[in-house]
């Protein structure tokens, strides 16, 4: 079933577990993770990339595809466009069938952050399609841009940027990082940060960066109050590596049976995932 995100994080916020949204970009990509979802009788998201959507598969090509996946099958299934920083971008997205958006407006400042939010938030909730916003700033792993302390949200911040625009969850920043990190790193989570956040402000919260965050992190995560885990590098991760696999084994092998075998194959790395966020056996 092809819906937003408002029910099925309410729901995870009121029953204290997190819904995986995992980045896609094609329909092999998005049937793996869904086909994962109905293993695990789990709802899902499937998060498109600003990048991915626009110089790769467009928002009018992917949304007939995932609304195709969604409704043959018996799981809630979101699709939600992932800091999606222009009004044009994110609005041709909701025209296009998008059932949620993400709005990355965190470059402009508190106010600038509100103003483009809830401008979004006006435009997309007459049309059923629930919007997601972000206060603080998320570093990446690339060129070490790790988030520092700096960059963490501040919590009377969040309450007056919720307040102000009617977003349906939030996404904040505790100390992960868009990326993958170097063997053995895992990163260190203020979860203190994250329960005072969790007390001032009644609508899910969302982790950005669940790649690569660990175990504990992200089951501490779910414990104090994150109802939404992004997860982009490691998914692909595990695609390439299925890849490499099947050449090594098969240097003939053909680019049908290639893609054939990542999907099954990554299958089992978005289930470990489900798993985690305690979503397993959630869907409505």
């Amino acid at each position: 079933m092809y819906v937003s995100m408002k029910n099925m994080l309410e729901k995870a916020k009121n029953e204290n577990y997190a819904v995986m949204a995992i980045n896609c970009f094609n329909l092999e990509t998005a049937r793996s993770v869904i086909t994962a979802a109905e293993k695990e009788n789990a709802p899902i998201i499937i998060n498109l990339f600003q990048d991915h959507l626009l110089y790769h598969c467009d928002s009018e090509l992917i949304t007939p595809i995932v609304k195709t996946l969604a409704n043959r099958s018996k799981i809630n299934v979101a699709l939600n466009f992932d800091h999606g920083q222009e009004v044009i971008d994110l609005k041709k997205a909701i025209d296009d069938g998008f059932s949620s958006v993400m709005c990355d407006a965190s470059r402009f400042g508190l106010e600038g952050n509100i103003a483009q939010t809830k401008e979004i938030v006006n435009y997309a909730h007459p049309k059923g399609v629930s919007v997601e916003g972000e206060i603080g700033c998320i570093g990446a792993v690339e060129g070490e841009q790790y988030t520092s302390d700096s960059m963490y949200t501040d919590p009377d911040e969040a309450l007056k940027f919720v307040t102000q625009t009617g977003i349906d969850a939030l996404a904040i920043s505790i100390g992960s990082s868009h990326g993958t990190y170097p063997d053995g790193m895992v990163p260190d989570f203020d979860f203190d940060r994250l329960k005072k956040i969790k007390s001032m402000i009644n609508i899910p919260l969302v982790l950005h960066g669940g790649s690569g965050s660990g175990e504990k992190n992200i089951l501490n995560c779910v414990k104090y109050g994150i109802n939404k885990i992004n997860v982009g590098c490691d998914f692909m991760t595990a695609n390439i590596n299925s890849i490499k696999s099947s050449l090594k084994k098969n240097p003939d092998i053909t680019f049908f049976d290639i893609i054939e075998n990542f999907e099954k194959e990554s299958i089992e790395l978005v289930r470990y995932y489900i798993q985690l966020s305690g979503s397993s056996n959630k869907n409505l």
